[in-house]
């Protein structure tokens, strides 16, 4: 009789979905790749992370499937709003929504520390007052 080998088990059978203070630590690893110069104009900004937008903001969008959303820039960029923040107001922030970058990397072929950094950056990028349309020809010219 032939002996029945066990089925070995993959790297990924034992792995789960980074929870939301890995992704913190992803977000974290990226920032602390800026060029100095680049870290120091993003002043108070906040890095948040939440595992979808509020119903609030996709209705504030018109985004009706909240996986559309990877995240978010919240405030004034700084080609409107300058480099101090006011008394009382808040300071900028982006948001980092887990679930939706999750499924945007399932479908990719992009690393999940590369997804997240490219949400963040592309979120930083507004938070210097770049549009998406700005930065869409910044990438395309990067690409070349």
């Amino acid at each position: 009789m032939a002996s029945i080998h066990p089925i070995s088990r993959s790297k990924w059978s034992e792995l789960k979905a980074p929870d939301l203070e890995e992704f913190e630590a992803m977000a974290s690893e990226t920032l602390a790749t800026l060029p100095d110069d680049l870290l120091l104009r993003c002043g108070h900004i906040q890095v948040t992370l939440a595992e979808y937008a509020p119903d609030e903001v996709l209705d504030a969008l018109s985004i009706e499937d909240p996986h559309d959303l990877l995240g978010l820039f919240e405030g004034e960029g700084l080609t409107y709003a300058g480099a101090t923040l006011q008394t009382g107001q808040m300071p900028n922030r982006i948001w980092l929504f887990r679930r939706p970058i999750l499924d945007y990397w399932a479908a990719m072929d992009e690393t999940l520390g590369e997804v997240v950094a490219h949400v963040l950056i592309h979120e930083i990028g507004h938070h210097f007052g770049l549009s998406d349309q700005d930065m869409e020809r910044i990438e395309a010219a990067a690409d070349r």
